[in-house]
């Protein structure tokens, strides 16, 4: 046992640190019961997204690329970690002023899950219930650190119960060298200086008991484990991607025509034709991946319509079906970045439903709606001009893959992502742009998206070492619904030489060049790269950063040859 003067400041920091693991394991299990997107902890990580700056978010994809979430929930936890372990310490301080803490972190979490799109009363109960187990387990624990002894007491006027809550947080009732320094219940440091006794009789003295403590840690954090867990397979998880797995793809009414030969050329490091789904690039705001189940599944569309339409996925699926090759794109690609993909695309006609909804005179613009909220404005007139526009359920041979849209993602050829790729589709809206504004737009960000023609060096790559002799260069471009048309290369500002390409099935995918004709000398060199589209437009070398409207530049890479 130890003196009740003193409790070590990591005791306190650990009472908090457990209660506060207690709220966020029972905010989530309630959320599994209530609402996914009612977890306090991701309603605050997308509150902060919508907040963040555009440039500081443009910041965090180049640094962090498609970790940016990982980062900034790791952040929230570290926050969330120091702000329990202050908790604690005032606890022990005084009781109330450590529920008063908890109370003011749960309004926090009730404000940010009411600001999120289709929030509903209800969404606030993960959050309440989570700060009321966190309160119980606050006091246990202060409880059991501080236990009362039975006899008379000698207390110092610094000296109280667990609950009145004087208690000196420091290092414990064993004896002090080295002038180690505690907190007292005024906040003053104290340095063993000896406290005049106050005898007070009944009620035993207050004691540091390490074990008791130790003991009520554990069953905290095996309530805040268990109740994690459950929570997260309670959020539909395994439903979801068992109802995926089990998908059987319907063959298509327009299939696509198999690949040419020469559509790959099959260079070690250059970008396949055909990108793998677990290759594929993801950029979005969705901290947590919406969990929808095709089955509960429905699309609305509404609006500037004779006739609103609302789909169930089973409706979805008996459209005649359409595959297409397509090249899509996010428009925070840097020049030379890998926020870019192709893939076989399985889906019905977005043009078609449209029609079936006849859009009125004046529509200009869908306004499409994902389940987490997010919002994506993209041009009628793209979508009805005759190009694969879809709304697409299946990816490269197989059910989307959850974290690019499953069950139902937009997609919509010479467009970046942010104006045409909405995932987890669930509601398009025909209106205009003079009218409504999607997510990005307010940010900063251009109405309108379409894809610039770009190029990459893929091989050799940047700051790499190369021996000399005969080298490959190669790489890929895109234009999409326009077309590659030639690809150049120089090295060392020289002359542009014709890279060779390799076969375009159609206008909206990338294209592989290469040269393969570079006799490499010895020393330092720098490659760029051009493409030319189907339209006599050659990429321009002046470089422009990615937002409003997408990058453009020259990419270029330097190697040493030795």
């Amino acid at each position: 046992m130890e003196s009740n003067r003193r409790m070590p400041l990591w005791a306190a920091a650990l009472i908090g640190l457990v209660s506060g693991a207690v709220a966020v394991g029972v905010s989530l299990l309630v959320a599994g019961l209530v609402k996914a997107s009612a977890f306090p902890v991701v309603a605050v990580g997308n509150a902060a997204v919508d907040l963040t700056p555009a440039t500081l978010k443009d910041f965090a994809i180049r640094t962090f690329g498609e970790n940016d979430k990982t980062v900034l929930l790791t952040g929230i936890f570290l926050v969330l970690a120091a702000i329990a372990a202050a908790v604690g310490v005032l606890a022990v301080r005084d009781i109330r002023y450590g529920l008063a803490g908890l109370a003011a972190f749960g309004a926090v979490g009730i404000l940010a899950v009411l600001t999120r799109p289709g929030a509903a009363a209800m969404d606030i109960v993960p959050t309440v219930v989570g700060v009321a187990a966190a309160m119980f387990a606050l006091h246990r624990l202060v409880a059991r650190a501080l236990a009362p002894e039975t006899g008379p007491r000698e207390v110092g006027p610094y000296d109280a119960g667990p609950h009145g809550g004087r208690a000196a947080v420091g290092g414990g009732g064993e004896e002090r060298h080295g002038g180690e320094s505690v907190v007292g219940a005024g906040g003053e440091e104290r340095h063993g200086a000896p406290v005049p006794p106050v005898m007070r009789a009944g009620n035993g003295p207050y004691t540091f008991d390490r074990r008791r403590l130790l003991i009520g840690t554990l069953g905290g954090v095996a309530v805040a484990g268990v109740a994690g867990l459950a929570g997260r397979m309670l959020s539909s998880r395994a439903e979801v991607a068992a109802a995926r797995v089990g998908m059987a793809l319907p063959r298509p009414a327009v299939p696509a025509a198999p690949l040419p030969a020469g559509v790959d050329l099959r260079i070690r490091g250059l970008s396949p034709f055909v990108t793998p789904n677990h290759d594929f690039y993801r950029v979005d705001t969705a901290l947590v991946v919406p969990q929808v189940d095709p089955r509960n599944w429905t699309l609305r569309i509404h609006g500037m319509v004779d006739r609103p339409v609302e789909l169930t996925f089973a409706d979805l699926m008996k459209r005649p079906l359409e595959e297409a090759d397509i090249t899509l794109c996010c428009v925070s690609n840097e020049v030379g970045g890998p926020y870019v993909g192709n893939a076989r695309w399985l889906g019905t006609s977005l043009a078609g439903v449209l029609r079936d909804a006849g859009v009125r005179k004046g529509a200009d613009m869908l306004l499409s709606t994902s389940a987490d909220g997010w919002t994506c404005g993209t041009p009628v007139d793209v979508v009805l001009d005759g190009r694969d526009a879809l709304l697409a359920f299946g990816m490269n041979g197989e059910a989307l893959p959850v974290e690019h849209g499953f069950p139902v993602r937009q997609v919509v050829p010479g467009l970046y992502g942010y104006v045409s790729a909405t995932k987890w589709v669930t509601d398009i809206k025909v209106t205009r742009f003079d009218r409504d504004e999607a997510y990005w737009t307010p940010k900063g960000w251009s109405a309108m998206g379409p894809v610039k023609t770009q190029s990459r060096i893929d091989l050799p790559r940047d700051g790499t070492r190369v021996a000399p002799g005969r080298t490959v260069i190669a790489g890929v471009a895109w234009a999409q619904h326009k077309g590659v048309e030639a690809v150049e290369v120089r090295i060392d500002r020289g002359q542009w030489r014709q890279a060779r390409l390799a076969v375009a099935p159609t206008a909206d995918t990338w294209r592989q060049w290469v040269v393969d004709d570079w006799d490499a000398t010895p020393g330092s060199h720098t490659i760029e790269v051009r493409a030319t589209d189907a339209t006599g437009y050659t990429q321009t070398p002046a470089l422009a950063p990615v937002a409003p409207d997408g990058a453009t530049g020259w990419h270029t890479v330097s190697v040493d040859v030795a």
